[in-house]
């Protein structure tokens, strides 16, 4: 662990770099550029709301704002996830050429997507003042779940970058379970309709409790001290042991299959 914060340091700036580039890469030749990531969220809330409000007449309160609010979560997790899994492939003629530690790229996807994330929550507290939430000291606790996102999916996300290196089609798989993700993430959908015969399997979700967290403390300005608490926190230190497990173990290899 010393080791990785000495190097952390020696090559910092070369992260700041990175992150900075990828946020210009992302946004090159758009017109709207980063206000795409405020407006994309709204829009799709904006359907959602429209079918499942007068379509299928959900019941649940202030639909606007749970559905944003598990919306901007997930897609979070999947663009950065996404991002860190071709990493190391799309820097395959920079690995080749010079030494950096390889966790600098999967760790500035991270990063930047999140810079992005944080930015896209502004359209998610204007919506609350629209429908009438009021902003409490308690919806601070929000930063608990955010930051378990952030570790779950580096997590993930050093997996996927070492799979994606030798097994390209893991891309075409995780888009599938992307999906299965989503849908067992009750972003559209109250859990409570969910028979407790299949609960634990939601919970298994990654992103299942730190969506319910976030819930809990912006919409409904409550700490619910339940199973999902200590589902963040085991997930986090789950999955960020096994990425660098994994991801350590085989770093040596990429260089001679990218």
């Amino acid at each position: 662990m010393k080791q990785y914060i000495q190097t952390y340091k020696e090559y910092k700036p070369l992260l700041y770099e990175f992150v900075k580039r990828d946020i210009k890469v992302k946004y090159k030749n758009s017109f709207l550029g980063i206000l795409w990531s405020m407006l994309n969220p709204l829009l799709t809330m904006l359907v959602l709301t429209f079918i499942f409000s007068n379509i299928f007449k959900n019941s649940i309160p202030n639909f606007p704002v749970y559905c944003l609010a598990g919306r901007l979560i997930y897609d979070f997790f999947s663009q950065s996830t996404n991002q860190c899994m071709t990493s190391i492939t799309s820097k395959s003629s920079l690995i080749k050429k010079i030494y950096i530690p390889q966790y600098i790229y999967p760790l500035s996807r991270i990063i930047s997507t999140f810079i992005i994330f944080i930015i896209s929550l502004i359209p998610l507290f204007i919506v609350m003042i629209i429908t009438g939430v009021k902003l409490k000291f308690i919806n601070l606790f929000m930063i608990y779940p955010l930051a378990a996102l952030f570790f779950i999916s580096l997590g993930i996300g050093l997996i996927l970058a070492t799979i994606n290196v030798f097994f390209r089609d893991m891309q075409h798989i995780y888009s599938v379970i992307l999906m299965l993700i989503m849908y067992m993430s009750a972003i559209f959908y109250s859990s409570d309709i969910v028979t407790p015969t299949f609960k634990w399997i939601m919970q298994l979700n990654p992103i299942y409790p730190v969506i319910s967290i976030f819930r809990d403390c912006i919409l409904y300005s409550k700490i619910t001290l339940n199973t999902n608490v200590i589902l963040c926190v085991v997930y986090s230190i789950l999955y960020m042991i096994l990425g660098f497990i994994v991801f350590n173990k085989n770093k040596d290899k990429f260089i001679l299959y990218v």
